[in-house]
């Protein structure tokens, strides 16, 4: 895990971070989080737990693992990543071990959905770029700056147009995807609805 937990709020305009290349198609829901750890009563506690068992058989030489990758925010995948099951336990194992965004070929549809509802945006890259990319990281540290507005990826050296649903765009520019802070921003409009139904009035005399 990488220090603090300190969840996403708000909107989103720029991101930088350190990345973290882990290479492999079809990487499922069960390697990012096996089965095992989601009896717990909340999320805190998954960061540590994350790609457990393929970070048992490599025996220190997991990305994950690797003092290299200390620090690392971004992580670099290939396609159908968080493919499997639709447990929200995957992204929000790999939000408290540090991750904060994630490129890639492709995503499955549910964990992208689970990804951006918690704040970590998914953008993607053709494959070609992200096979460069990872090459690129297996020999020098490599840090990006993500302007959202221009969907651009940056770093001293490298530039990529980044691609992402439009829709998705507008609502991490908008600060929408963070609904719990649109709720408890808008309390006072709550109550007053809360006031103007009937049946809560009603079984208010009770």
């Amino acid at each position: 895990m990488n220090g603090v937990f300190k969840p996403p709020k708000g909107r989103f305009s720029h991101l930088k971070g350190k990345c973290i290349s882990l290479v492999g198609d079809d990487i499922d829901t069960d390697r990012i989080i096996p089965a095992r750890f989601l009896k717990c009563v909340d999320f805190n506690s998954l960061g540590k737990s994350v790609f457990d068992d393929d970070r048992k058989a490599l025996k220190g030489r997991h990305p994950f693992d690797l003092k290299a990758n200390k620090g690392a925010s971004i992580l670099i995948v290939n396609s159908n990543f968080g493919c499997g099951s639709s447990r929200e336990h995957a992204p929000q194992a790999l939000m408290r071990w540090g991750i904060k965004a994630i490129i890639g070929e492709s995503f499955a549809d549910i964990f992208y959905s689970n990804c951006i509802a918690i704040g970590i945006p998914c953008f993607t890259l053709s494959k070609s770029l992200i096979k460069s990319i990872q090459q690129y990281i297996d020999n020098k540290e490599l840090f990006f700056e993500i302007n959202f507005l221009k969907c651009i990826a940056s770093s001293t050296d490298l530039k990529f147009n980044l691609g992402i649903k439009e829709t998705t765009k507008k609502m991490f520019l908008s600060g929408e995807w963070d609904t719990t802070s649109i709720l408890i921003d808008n309390n006072d409009l709550i109550e007053n609805k809360m006031n103007d139904l009937p049946y809560i009035k009603f079984n208010s005399n009770f």
